[in-house]
């Protein structure tokens, strides 16, 4: 039996990012199991005043497991390496304390690699606080081999500390019927037509200026619709919409909270998701379990995790993007095909199956 420590900082924010659903699914999951482990669940003293109610005791239905909550800050809580004989980051930076056996999940490597996706400050902090996490840790925890792969050649990590584990994703609460489904597109479109959804970061590494691109080639009836707040090179991509007259055929919607989120994902004709660089790409899940078709990147993680269930696209060839996106709303067979196998792929990613094999990651070490 021993104390792992988990850094649940940004479990707590009210607008959670792919880490914070991580964090949030992996903790809750990670409770239910069966084992002599107990939990210590660390927040940022910046973040403590954010719990609401996740996790505080009696808050996680079905928790066997033993856990309490405490701040984790520096010099403050330095008596934290005493307590627990493992740490496990969450969010691809080292501890501010160094502990007997540290684990980290890194979700993506582009601070190294991808010049072009952050400002140089950015990159440089970003970048050492990845290096150390990896050089510290005793393991590695990554969702995609093809992280893995940059953290070999990019990050110096040794293929004996990684150990790769793919995310979950949980299917939608509440599944709309067909009329549902079109009476919902139609609320957000304001009119009748095809809405293609994307949901991410508005910015230079989700590729969505080939978005753009493509909706330009597509018929008149064809909607983008993004959901996501504004990101590195996003000033470029509103100034093309606005150059090129896209204003009535891009939808922005900003940040969407989860329950609505599950209910645009079911109102769209397709799912795009043409990123140039990804560490997973949970969306291509969530779209699928929602049984929409989906259209992503030949590139990076995206065939690892979409499988054999979507239709790739070489996401600098905006030619390549609209076909695709066309094919996949208006041939009706190649749809219920994508759509059938989509939802059978989302039901092989479950937070059961991450929580059970990152558990067996910290027996492995203990």
């Amino acid at each position: 039996m021993a104390t792992i420590a988990l850094d649940a900082t940004y479990s707590a924010d009210a607008q959670l990012t792919g880490i914070g659903v991580y964090s949030r699914r992996l903790i809750e999951t990670l409770l239910t199991l069966e084992t002599p482990h107990r939990f210590l669940i660390c927040y940022r003293l910046s973040r403590l005043g954010r719990r609401q109610s996740f996790l505080r005791p009696g808050a996680v239905p079905g928790a066997r497991a033993r856990f309490s909550l405490c701040v984790y800050q520096e010099p403050v809580t330095f008596w934290l390496p005493w307590q627990a004989q493992l740490f496990h980051s969450l969010a691809q930076r080292p501890p501010a304390f160094h502990f007997r056996q540290e684990v980290v999940t890194v979700f993506d490597v582009f601070p190294i690699t991808g010049e072009n996706y952050s400002t140089p400050e950015f990159r440089k902090k970003f970048s050492a606080l990845l290096l150390q996490a990896v050089s510290r840790a005793t393991r590695i925890i990554t969702s995609s081999h093809a992280t893995e792969r940059l953290l070999i050649a990019r990050a110096h990590a040794t293929a004996e500390k990684i150990r790769v584990i793919p995310l979950g994703v949980d299917p939608p609460a509440v599944v709309l019927s067909p009329e549902e489904r079109r009476q919902e597109r139609t609320r957000i479109l304001g009119r009748d037509g095809e809405m293609v959804l994307s949901v991410g970061v508005i910015q230079t590494r989700k590729n969505t200026l080939n978005m753009l691109k493509a909706l330009e080639t597509l018929p008149p009836k064809y909607t983008l619709v993004l959901s996501g707040g504004d990101g590195y090179g996003s000033e470029a991509i509103h100034e093309f919409i606005r150059t090129e007259c896209l204003g009535q055929r891009v939808k922005l919607l900003g940040h969407v909270e989860d329950s609505r989120l599950a209910r645009l994902y079911q109102a769209a004709s397709v799912f795009l998701f043409p990123s140039l660089e990804e560490g997973f790409g949970i969306p291509v899940l969530e779209a699928m379990a929602g049984g929409v078709p989906v259209v992503t990147s030949n590139v990076s993680s995206m065939p690892e995790v979409g499988g054999e269930a979507a239709s790739y696209v070489n996401p600098l060839d905006p030619a390549d993007i609209a076909s695709k996106v066309v094919q996949a709303v208006e041939d009706p067979a190649l749809r219920a095909a994508l759509v059938q196998r989509g939802l059978a792929r989302a039901r092989e990613f479950t937070w059961q199956r991450t929580a059970e094999a990152t558990l067996a990651v910290y027996d492995e070490i203990l």
